[in-house]
């Protein structure tokens, strides 16, 4: 059997697109705009299509994307990647259900600060009040900064007394696809692995990635550096079903 949950995905149980209504209402803890598209578009638009209401909660504002764009500098490039995931999401079937913490892109405050206090109290906050069932946030070990402080956000929130009791947390893949076969794979110890079947609404779940054009277009041309979702990077998301993580010991 292969270590890593992540090697050989069709070898994971396949649960069929209905098994989404079985999840209730649903919160996606998204790192950056494009990440509820990228991870888990796939539900989304499955839980709009049984009736289900869901959320996507923002952590980053996603604005450090391209830093050396004078077109779009911090403050255009802030609101054009929320506006971005509010069109994602509408298309998904969810309307204007998307909440942003606009923490900064690439600063997401550290545990043991004030800083990082200040932010978990806000999303345990808006977790009770938003009532899931379920909560899906990124891998813990996700190979990028920002989406493994927003899994120490969401952790800490399971430890406080404003935050959601009796809740299903289920963790996603993003850049772990990538790494695969390294230490930020997921590996049978760190939870079970499911499949879901979204191939009814692959195709919402595309226009909801190209939604996001300043991530997998040219739009922005004044910037080399700046981020694009090649054709190589889409690839795990374009397949016709979703990997999910159940952790083995949630806690």
């Amino acid at each position: 059997m292969p270590d890593s949950l992540l090697d050989a995905p069709e070898r994971h149980e396949l649960r069929p697109p209905e098994f989404a209504a079985r999840l209730g209402r649903t919160v996606v803890v998204a790192p950056h705009p494009d990440d509820e598209a990228l991870a888990c578009g796939g539900l989304l638009a499955l839980l709009a299509r049984q009736g289900v209401e869901a959320h996507v909660v923002l952590v980053t504002d996603g604005a450090a994307s391209h830093p050396g764009s004078r077109t779009f500098p911090p403050e255009r490039l802030r609101a054009v990647r929320e506006a971005e995931t509010r069109a994602a999401v509408r298309i998904l079937g969810h309307g204007d259900r998307v909440h942003a913490l606009g923490l900064p892109d690439g600063a997401v405050p550290a545990p043991g600060t004030e800083a990082f206090d200040e932010a978990a109290s806000r999303l345990a906050a808006l977790l009770a009040r938003l009532a899931p069932a379920t909560v899906v946030v990124p891998w813990r070990r996700d190979p990028h900064p920002d989406h493994e402080a927003a899994w120490r956000l969401a952790h800490a929130t399971r430890e406080s007394a404003a935050g959601p009791a009796g809740v299903r947390w289920l963790e996603v893949p993003v850049w772990a696809w990538h790494r695969g076969v390294d230490e930020a794979a997921p590996r049978p110890d760190d939870a079970t692995a499911w499949r879901l079947d979204i191939s009814p609404v692959l195709d919402v779940k595309r226009a909801a990635v190209a939604a996001h054009a300043s991530q997998t277009t040219g739009l922005i041309g004044d910037c080399p550096e700046g981020f694009v979702l090649t054709p190589d990077l889409l690839a795990p998301f374009e397949r016709p079903f979703e990997l999910y993580l159940d952790p083995a010991n949630a806690r």
